[in-house]
């Protein structure tokens, strides 16, 4: 009933518009789940007439360095303007940053930023322990009361944005 499009990043395929229309023809969900780098705005304009539903996009952490430092690139600020074309395209937006011991103190932060981008969801993704993840597990893993103070912190967010914006919390 959906297709979600994801990588590494869907938008290096030079067959994503083909997919988002066959998709459309057999009125499945699609998602299209970015980091938004290689992404302008004409080609969301034109994801958005073949029938592409949902834009997901993936902000490393609230701090633009540190963002920029956990995505390999300076990619920050093109981020949140792939966000502001999703909303301008009318798309529900979600953002989604990956929980980790460097970046869970920053929850609340994410959370302003997800409520200043206007998204529609937000996914708090705590990491999950596999390939590299797991490889790296001693720097990523976060203490217990870290993890406790974000799951928390989420958990008002989610009842204060009730009927304005989904927090999803997702345990590692």
């Amino acid at each position: 009933v959906q297709l979600n499009l994801t990588g590494g990043e869907p938008l290096v395929r030079e067959d994503l518009e083909a997919l988002i229309a066959r998709a459309r023809a057999l009125n499945l969900y699609t998602n299209l789940i970015t980091g938004g780098i290689p992404l302008t705005q004409e080609r969301l304009a034109r994801f958005r007439d073949l029938g592409l539903d949902n834009v997901q996009l993936s902000i490393q952490d609230v701090q633009p360095a540190e963002s920029d430092r956990i995505a390999g690139l300076r990619s920050f600020d093109r981020k949140l303007e792939v966000a502001r074309w999703a909303k301008a395209l009318d798309f529900p937006l979600t953002i989604n940053t990956v929980l980790h011991r460097e970046n869970l103190d920053r929850v609340a932060g994410v959370i302003t930023l997800a409520e200043e981008l206007a998204a529609d969801r937000l996914e708090l993704a705590n990491t999950q322990y596999l390939g590299w993840a797991l490889l790296n597990r001693q720097a990523l893993l976060p203490s217990r009361e870290q993890l406790d103070r974000a799951r928390e912190v989420a958990a008002a967010a989610r009842e204060r944005l009730k009927g304005k914006m989904e927090v999803l919390f997702v345990l590692p």
